[in-house]
């Protein structure tokens, strides 16, 4: 089901992953050669410590995925109070931040938010999104850096799923079919697309304080609602 998201991600942000490429080909932009350290930074961090969380998380039985969807849906809460504060300090003159202001310090925490996020229950583009937000980094900088990294996280995943669990996918393309697999790759295709862009366009609106308590509270009552009666 990542190939959709993925499919999405690089279809939306091409130009960004265009740069990239030409940085590496010797391109000088100072702006992509930052966010191509970035990207590797992350990627690399995220793996060290997703990897295993992965591995240990598909060999317990019974997790408790209620418990970390419930520490998600409170850090998006405090999300929405962070933002309304931030502005209101912008409003002071207190700037917000973006990537050009990143340390390694930031690359490192990033990295290790995504990783956490292999745990079941637990939403990538939500916590690392929190944890840019957490560290004053503006709103649409810090959804677009986060889905920006996904592409290279969700990559990794999808890649690290097929060679661990390979009897589970094919299980489960067994159980829906080549069809309905392809069905679903599309459909979640189309919709991310729309999602990405409906989530940076209203990122840097007053509309975003709702959007992301409200993505909260959901997250908080699916919780609660898995661990009351184990749905």
């Amino acid at each position: 089901m990542e190939i959709g998201t993925i499919v999405a991600a690089v279809v939306y942000f091409r130009k960004e992953l265009i740069e990239m490429a030409q940085v590496l080909l010797g391109s000088k932009n100072e702006e992509y050669r930052k966010l191509l350290v970035y990207v590797v930074v992350v990627t690399v961090i995220t793996g060290l410590i997703g990897a295993p969380l992965y591995l240990i998380a598909d060999s317990i039985k019974g997790i408790a995925i209620g418990i970390p969807m419930l520490i998600i849906g409170v850090v998006l809460i405090a999300d929405a109070v962070l933002i309304r504060y931030s502005r209101k300090r912008r409003e002071k003159g207190v700037n917000s931040r973006k990537l050009r202001d990143f340390t390694l310090k930031d690359y490192l925490l990033i990295g290790i938010a995504q990783g956490i996020s292999a745990l079941p229950g637990v939403s990538r583009s939500g916590i690392t999104t929190s944890a840019m937000l957490l560290t004053n980094v503006e709103p649409d900088e810090a959804f677009r850096l986060s889905f920006i990294a996904g592409i290279f996280a969700a990559i990794g995943a999808f890649g690290l799923t097929l060679v661990t669990t390979r009897s589970n996918v094919a299980a489960a393309v067994a159980g829906i079919g080549l069809a309905g697999l392809a069905v679903a790759i599309v459909t979640s295709t189309i919709v991310s697309l729309f999602l990405i862009d409906f989530l940076i366009k209203v990122a840097g609106k007053s509309k975003i304080i709702y959007l992301i308590s409200a993505l909260g509270i959901i997250a908080v009552a699916s919780g609660l609602l898995y661990l009351a009666i184990g749905l």
